[in-house]
């Protein structure tokens, strides 16, 4: 997306002069909102938030580490229980740099955050309970930041000083695999040793390319694809 304006009042003008705006072909214009990106995923029932996390975010986000923001987290309770809603739902915001949130994106479906849960032993209560809650259950506060090993050591082949080598073995050892369990590694097993590799050969039987392995949500990102 080209952010606006140009340089100059004149480039500004010519570049707009040179889209393909009609009343066929309407654009929109947005705001660009500078602040820092977050990350949520929320389960509900009859509008009662049950459930909710909270990460800092970036465009590709693969490691999740639990942060409370009151502000985003009472946006989502007002908008789930204005709706009503039931099931799961995950935003996406920005906050501003004087502490305004923006919702910049809403998908009805589990986000990978809820990986931070991993050792929170009520869970399913959020999802199978009857009884109301008066505050959403959130990760534990010694639950450590999750991520993908396999993401983690892509990540190696961009490392280049000490350093960096420091920071990402610190991250390594303070976090722990979203999916792996010692006393049930088949998940873990499947998606990376079964199931990638089966996509992998699939699109190259079809000659198709991709752009990237997530071994997060166990799927290949393809040309033109998210």
């Amino acid at each position: 997306l080209t952010k606006l304006p140009c340089d100059t009042p004149e480039e500004t003008a010519a570049f707009v002069r040179s889209l393909p705006i009609s009343p066929e072909k309407p654009w929109i214009m947005q705001e660009f909102i500078p602040g820092k990106e977050f990350c949520t995923h929320s389960t509900v029932k009859n509008g009662e938030l049950r459930l909710h996390c909270c990460s800092e975010s970036s465009a590709f986000q693969v490691n999740y580490e639990n942060v409370e923001n009151p502000k985003i987290q009472e946006w989502v309770r007002h908008f789930v229980k204005k709706l009503g809603m039931t099931g799961q739902v995950s935003f996406d915001f920005i906050q501003a740099e004087d502490g305004v949130v923006y919702a910049i994106e809403c998908n009805p479906r589990t986000h990978s955050a809820i990986t931070m849960f991993y050792n929170h032993p009520q869970v399913a209560d959020a999802y199978l309970s009857e009884e109301s809650f008066s505050e959403p259950l959130e990760p534990l506060s010694d639950s450590k930041p999750t991520y993908w090993t396999y993401h983690e050591v892509w990540r190696l082949t961009s490392i280049r000083s000490f350093a960096q080598l420091q920071t990402w073995i610190r991250n390594f050892l303070q976090g722990t695999d979203a999916i792996y369990k010692s006393d049930d590694p088949l998940p873990f097993l499947m998606v990376h040793h079964w199931q990638i590799p089966l996509l992998l050969v699939n699109n190259l039987c079809h000659l198709r390319g991709w752009t990237r392995i997530d071994f997060n949500i166990g799927k290949l990102v393809e040309f033109g694809g998210d």
